[in-house]
């Protein structure tokens, strides 16, 4: 810290700004006695009595003049930083309960960004609703114009994924039907988002999500309802890629829908479900919604209710989607009441009621005296399999290094399983080159085995051996369909015993 300024100087700053009262200052400096103090010193004793925060000295020492208040509104400290705003907690008669979120002085010249501004400020003051971030004020002088938040102590949604990684199932569940429900009561309203994304969303330490930032948010145009969606600004061009490639109107709420889907995916994932871009052109072609993968490709255990919830909310075409926010919460609410319950959905992946009842009957026979070796190395897809056929009746052998499985085969007099699955998500030719093995070498001809492979994996697709004891099965797994293979290759092999 340069001293450019004396003690006595600083001091004086502090009560020119209005930041404390000189009795306040000099009880703080009285720490310090009589002697001789640097500039560090009085920083250091006025920032440990709280008289200054760390910002408001680097006003100060700076030489700024304004910006410590907003109207009443006490800046304390930046909390969040964006192109166009900046965002402080504030103080007001002593309550530090305050957000205050200021235009950046070189947009206040430009008419659209100040509209927009003001736009979200009178969006927010109309939207009083626990998963919605209040705006309590407004002050829309051109000069210095600033709206007063509810502050919210906790941090956005995007932060939340970039340090887990992945947000667990049911937690996501539960921050998406808080936003859920924050948008159906914007919605009730009239009003549609329209910049529904990760950093849009804030959690709270209890674990309660906030919509933030209704500066894109459209009021339904109730006189003309076909109007197709533009692309003012850069924020809306994902949006507008949408609309444009669906052919709906600019205001339509199951955009939101869309993008609300998209942000649990992100959440239970952890990757970004639509490929992130800044160029233009790339994010208005329509083609980045219909090559969205699969969920299960990234997170095969994902429990089906949760998938089933992402599909139908990402559905490109709007009919398919979820009509309202309203409609996608009701779905939602059942989902955390199964995985609440410990009920995945995984029991049958299409059965009725009625088929269900059936399998439940006989599940313990279905697999008794069969053993079943999984060569896979994803902890993730060991445990479903592992877990799902254990619940058949099978005994089940985890392997993940496909010649140790080969050599399982040849060094034991009996066989140790009756089938083999070798999985090629992550082990590739590995797996192939096992699978093929087995069936050509002379002491495993007769075991089956069960190759998965991701349908872009075709050149493995194209090599494997078929026929006789052989199965190929398509990536993500439906075990619905790997229990069907296991039956029918399994069908005249005699059962051990138990």
């Amino acid at each position: 810290m340069a001293e450019t300024l004396s003690p006595d100087q600083f001091i004086n700053r502090i009560v020119g700004a209005g930041l404390a009262e000189p009795h306040t200052v000099e009880q703080a400096r009285s720490d310090l006695g009589s002697q001789q103090v640097s500039l560090q010193d009085v920083v250091r004793v006025m920032q440990r009595h709280g008289v200054l925060t760390t910002l408001q000295t680097e006003k100060l020492l700076r030489g700024d003049r304004t910006g410590f208040f907003y109207g009443p509104y006490k800046v304390l400290y930046l909390i969040g930083a964006g192109t166009f705003a900046r965002v402080y907690r504030a103080a007001k008669d002593d309550v530090e309960a305050f957000a205050i979120k200021v235009l950046r002085k070189r947009f206040r010249d430009e008419t659209d960004q100040l509209e927009q501004f003001l736009r979200e400020a009178q969006m927010g003051l109309k939207l009083r609703h626990p998963n919605i971030v209040s705006v309590y004020d407004v002050d829309a002088d051109i000069r210095n114009p600033y709206m007063v938040m509810e502050f919210v102590e906790g941090q956005n949604l995007r932060e939340l994924v970039r340090v887990r990684g992945q947000i667990d199932p049911l937690t996501s569940l539960k921050l998406m039907q808080d936003i859920c429900s924050g948008l159906a009561h914007a919605a009730s309203l009239g009003i549609s988002h329209r910049d529904m994304k990760l950093s849009n969303v804030l959690v709270s330490g209890e674990g309660r999500a906030k919509l933030v930032d209704f500066g894109l948010a459209a009021l339904a145009d109730r006189n003309n309802p076909e109007r197709v969606a533009d692309c003012p600004n850069a924020r809306a061009i994902d949006y507008a890629a949408l609309e444009r490639g669906t052919n709906v109107r600019k205001d339509d709420p199951r955009s939101d829908i869309f993008f609300a889907g998209s942000m649990l995916y992100h959440m239970v994932s952890g990757q970004a479900a639509l490929t992130e871009t800044r160029d233009r052109l790339a994010r208005l072609n329509v083609s980045r919604f219909h090559q969205v993968k699969s969920v299960y490709e990234i997170f095969p255990e994902l429990p089906p209710a949760v998938g089933q919830i992402i599909s139908k909310a990402m559905e490109v075409n709007p009919e398919n989607r979820y009509q309202t926010a309203g409609a996608m919460q009701a779905e939602i609410k059942k989902a955390i009441e199964r995985l609440t319950q410990g009920d995945t959905g995984r029991r049958s992946d299409s059965a009725s009621d009625g088929q269900a009842a059936e399998e439940e009957e006989d599940r313990s026979e279905e697999g008794l005296g069969r053993v079943v070796m999984l060569v896979e190395s994803q902890a993730g897809l060991q445990n479903a399999v592992r877990d799902r056929l254990k619940s058949r009746g099978y005994r089940v052998l985890i392997i993940s290094n496909p010649n140790r499985a080969l050599d399982r085969f040849t060094a034991e007099d009996h066989p140790p399983a009756d089938l083999v699955i070798f999985s090629a998500a992550e082990l590739g030719n590995l797996a192939l080159e096992a699978h093929n093995l087995f069936a050509t070498q002379e002491h495993t001809r007769e075991i089956p085995t069960v190759l998965l492979a991701d349908r872009r994996q075709t050149k493995i697709i194209e090599a494997a051996i078929r026929g006789p004891n052989r199965e190929l099965l398509s990536l993500p797994l439906k075990v619905r369909e790997l229990r069907s293979a296991i039956s029918t290759l399994l069908a005249d092999k005699p059962r051990r015993a138990s």
